[in-house]
């Protein structure tokens, strides 16, 4: 009861003893002109009001009746509100007390609570499952017999077509399979001579171009020496020989679908490992992590940085792997299309990237060292001499730069550039066919 209420309740009180009073003597009154009378009605709501209290005492039920459980000043005041509207006035603007719980006492509601509920619904989730699960057995019961009965029927048919579809496959494999390589069996197209090769300002103009920020000699760009290195693979189809992987893993083609991998280089490099590994028969590792994606989002400033240690790490773990294959796509102007025809097909064209670890202005950079910059001028000089033997416009040139690129992980280890930003997908994946040929080719030391 707030405090307004008090107030009010104890000037009713005091109302009640003077009305009690007065009616007393009112009474008083009455009683002395007829006493008789008086008395006889007196004792007569005496034993009325006697026999009802002993009623509530004995037997509440016979008089309960619904919102008639206070006392009669109670249901004065409730009255004396509803009649008079200075009560309820004052009542709505009587102060609130906030009752502020403390955390811990928050927390205890809170999670009885949540029990309460979780209780109720685990209840009805029960009966539910109880229910589905009934029926989903009798399902799978009528279901199992149906498919044990067709099984029966069809597995006699089934056994009788396997034989000849595994005969038809395999056929269709074989005949699958060296569909775009018989071309390059018959004869090479180009025919190259010493005497041609041996010239520096030949190889200058028709395999190598230099960047300004290094230098080459011609003791490092000879024909002969390059040709004359053996990077003949020994045939191992049970270790992994070759490791694919990419620097620059987000780069796509002028179709690609953004967030589909099969689009982009990674698409690429599974069409070779499968190339390599299905038709040539070597064993591929191909590791497709994203080197230039870092906090999600696109940054190649220091991707060759974050993949040098996850190849070192496949490559210790896989010493049998001898051939690295860093494949990337080259960025060109919008309105250059690096694409040219091959076994009728139309093929992007490719460009073999070496760094030398020397730069105009520093040197040679002991910082980045690389025992294998002639074993990989070599390998890249051998893959684009086959390549113009078999596949004329096929390769743009070898581009030599001033750092090292990671290429000093193996001697046979190359960056491959698969076309442009303004090729399509199927461009770059058909030139995936003719780079594995000549690619085994050398590997094979023919």
């Amino acid at each position: 009861m707030t405090r307004s209420e008090k107030v009010i309740q104890a000037i009713l009180w005091c109302a009640a003893v003077l009305l009690g009073g007065y009616l007393g003597a009112r009474g008083y009154m009455k009683l002395r002109e007829n006493p008789p009378e008086m008395c006889k009605e007196i004792l007569r709501w005496t034993y009325g009001e006697t026999g009802e209290e002993c009623l509530s005492w004995y037997l509440p039920g016979s008089l309960y009746e619904e919102g008639e459980n206070s006392s009669v000043m109670e249901r004065v005041w409730v009255r004396m509100q509803k009649e008079i509207p200075l009560f309820t006035y004052l009542k709505e603007n009587e102060p609130v007390n906030t009752v502020v719980e403390d955390e811990s006492t928050c927390q205890e509601i809170i999670t009885a609570n949540g029990q309460t509920i979780t209780e109720r619904l685990l209840a009805e989730n029960q009966g539910k499952a109880v229910t589905e699960e009934n029926e989903n057995a009798r399902e799978n019961k009528e279901r199992a017999e149906a498919e044990k009965t067709e099984n029966e029927n069809t597995e006699q048919v089934n056994e009788e077509i396997n034989e000849g579809a595994e005969e038809m496959v395999k056929e269709e494999v074989q005949s699958q399979m060296p569909a775009w390589t018989s071309a390059v069996e018959v004869s090479p197209v180009k025919d190259l001579s010493m005497e041609q090769l041996s010239d520096f300002n030949y190889l200058l103009n028709n395999f190598f171009v230099v960047d300004p920020n290094t230098t080459i000699d011609s003791s490092q760009m000879d024909a002969a020496s390059l040709l004359g290195d053996d990077l003949k693979l020994a045939e191992d189809g049970e270790k992994p020989q070759i490791l694919i992987y990419h620097t620059h893993s987000q780069e796509g083609y002028a179709d690609s679908v953004e967030g589909d991998e099969n689009t982009s280089v990674i698409g690429v490099g599974n069409y070779l490992e499968s190339i390599l590994r299905d038709i040539f028969g070597y064993q591929v590792i191909h590791i497709k992590d994203t080197f230039d994606i870092v906090d999600g989002q696109l940054d190649r400033s220091k991707a060759y940085n974050y993949a040098l240690p996850v190849v070192e790490q496949v490559l210790a773990e896989n010493p049998s792997v001898e051939v690295v294959i860093d494949l990337h796509r080259d960025g060109v102007p919008d309105d250059k299309h690096l694409v040219t025809e091959i076994n009728g097909k139309p093929t992007a064209q490719i460009m073999f990237f070496n760094g030398l670890s020397r730069t105009v202005n520093n040197g040679n950079l002991d910082s980045l060292p690389n025992p294998y910059i002639s074993d990989n001028l070599a390998f890249s000089f051998q893959l684009s001499y086959q390549a113009a033997r078999y596949y004329p416009h096929f390769t743009r040139c070898i581009y030599l730069k001033g750092y090292r690129y990671n290429l000093h992980v193996r001697p046979r280890s190359i960056l491959l550039e698969v076309g442009a930003q303004t090729n399509t997908v199927e461009e770059a994946m058909n030139a995936m066919e003719p780079f594995s040929v000549i690619l085994d080719k050398v590997l094979k030391g023919e």
